[in-house]
């Protein structure tokens, strides 16, 4: 049987009108039909519109590098070895600057013990003026040449800046490496933010503290988040913006670079947020909820 919207086109046809009135006729027809009667998959798109990917992201993630050159030593920790703040991460083969050290110290205490005798000398009249600062001069400069080789030996051991875990090992053992090379990618094991691109127009009833929930594809799991962080600019070619979140619950199994969706369908909606609680015992199938 001929649908209404093609009897609709041939009236249209048989009256002498254009192709072009005819095709406005059926969207005009088509659109109302639309809005009399939505269905299921209007329904569905209207949800998914207010879903988005997301992933996790390591708010302290850096490459470790050694600011002097020399053969590594001591590096025990591989890909995936966790560590504390102040643990020892690499260590080089100091010995040279060692003993340039040592040197240091010996030049600092001959020039200093010069300036006290040149002084005492002085205070005699037993020397001049310009002897008197001259000592002090070199006093002064074998002490920062002493302060400088203390330094450079400090940086013979790296340290851990924060809690984490080693992302990638760039070295190895007993490797001569040059200043600046990457020796560590090393990433913070500890609150730990969701990154998410969303339409600009969200921002409408998209606020920081807005909750929502996000379902991680690599655990199969599902955890209530709240959002911390608003972009600072809107790009204006895809008009999208940055936005940061953070899952509110302590889990110990997240770890950077995992993904999955992030559900804004009860965000602004009371009915929606009331249905979420009511369904939260009746998951999709092989997805978990994470208690709030």
């Amino acid at each position: 049987m001929p649908s209404k919207t093609m009897h609709f086109i041939s009236g249209f046809s048989r009256s002498g009108c254009g192709v072009r009135s005819a095709l406005a006729a059926v969207v005009i027809a088509l659109n109302t039909q639309a809005l009399a009667a939505p269905g299921e998959g209007t329904a569905k798109a209207a949800q998914d519109e207010r879903r988005i990917r997301t992933q996790l992201i390591s708010p302290d993630a850096v490459v470790i590098s050694s600011e002097l050159g020399g053969k590594i030593a001591d590096l025990n920790l591989r890909e995936g070895d966790a560590f504390k703040r102040g643990d020892k991460l690499v260590g080089l083969d100091c010995s040279l600057y060692e003993a340039q050290f040592k040197k240091a110290q010996a030049s600092s205490d001959s020039a200093r013990k010069l300036q006290q005798v040149t002084a005492r000398m002085a205070s005699l009249n037993a020397t001049g003026e310009l002897e008197l600062e001259q000592s002090a001069a070199k006093a002064r400069e074998a002490e920062a040449e002493l302060n400088y080789m203390k330094t450079s030996m400090g940086k013979c051991q790296l340290t851990a800046p924060f809690d984490g875990r080693v992302a990638r090992r760039m070295v190895a053992p007993h490797q001569f490496v040059a200043a600046g090379t990457p020796l560590l990618d090393i990433q913070s094991s500890s609150g730990l933010e969701l990154q998410l691109i969303v339409p600009s127009h969200w921002l409408s009833w998209l606020k920081v503290g807005s909750n929502f929930a996000v379902s991680l594809e690599e655990n199969a799991k599902t955890y209530p988040a709240q959002i911390t962080r608003l972009g600072a600019r809107i790009d204006p070619v895809s008009q999208t913006i940055a936005i940061t979140a953070r899952i509110l619950n302590d889990n110990q199994e997240l770890i950077p670079g995992m993904s999955g969706w992030a559900d804004f369908n009860t965000v602004g909606n009371p009915v929606a947020q009331s249905e979420q609680k009511n369904e939260a015992t009746s998951q999709a199938p092989g997805m978990k909820l994470v208690n709030q």
